[in-house]
């Protein structure tokens, strides 16, 4: 029956295009750009970790400089700041992947959204953060990259989401750009990377790209 022959196809279709996407982001995660001479002086360092999905990007507190982000704050014992960018909405209603919807997941990845940056704050890295020593141009060029993606009301300050948090030592702020399936929290923290002339995959939507890249090279 022709109605049905259409309808497998139209099936067809939806279970391929993920399927595609997945395989091309898979193969495009492993193409490196920003291949550097290891002779290059890398007095800096910062640091990239992940949640398992969700990559982050970490700098030591006195290397977050107050002019460029003006009304971060930490408590004395909070040594590292740590940067993450992703949807809103998947942000502040999926807390753990225990709460993970496929109404906010489906959202998330297939809907252009508002977008938050969230801010962590650690006393130490974690025994599974990589450290990656940079060059004084490229640690310039993240701080400069990571505040460039908050969004700032009229006083020139970042915009904090009260209460919004997880924790006591994590907050949430109003951040540009928005989240979908091509721009998603683990792209944006290779864009920053490959924005600064650090090694980074060619493009990537997950973790392990990036994770990888950087773990080998520091083994």
């Amino acid at each position: 029956m022709k109605w049905l022959k259409l309808f497998l196809k139209f099936v067809l279709i939806l279970i391929s295009l993920p399927l595609l996407y997945a395989l091309i982001s898979l193969i495009i995660s492993y193409i490196p750009v920003n291949q550097q001479a290891e002779n290059l002086d890398k007095p800096h360092s910062i640091y990239l970790h992940t949640n398992g999905i969700h990559l982050d990007i970490a700098l030591k507190k006195e290397d977050v400089d107050a002019n460029l982000f003006p009304n971060i704050y930490s408590k004395e014992n909070e040594k590292i700041i740590s940067f993450g960018w992703g949807d809103e909405n998947f942000y502040l209603n999926t807390p753990t992947w225990g709460d993970l919807t496929f109404e906010n997941g489906f959202k998330a990845i297939f809907l252009k959204s508002s977008s938050l940056m969230h801010v962590t704050r650690y006393q130490i890295p974690d025994s599974d953060w990589i450290e990656i020593p940079v060059t004084k141009e490229q640690w310039d060029l993240v701080k400069q990259h990571l505040a460039e993606s908050f969004t700032k009301n009229h006083l020139n300050q970042f915009q904090m989401l009260q209460g919004a948090g997880y924790t006591e030592t994590d907050d949430f702020y109003n951040a540009k750009n928005s989240y979908h399936m091509f721009n998603t929290c683990n792209s944006w923290v290779n864009g920053v990377f490959k924005k600064s002339g650090i090694k980074a995959c060619l493009w990537t939507p997950f973790d392990f790209g990036l994770m990888d890249l950087h773990e080998n090279e520091y083994e």
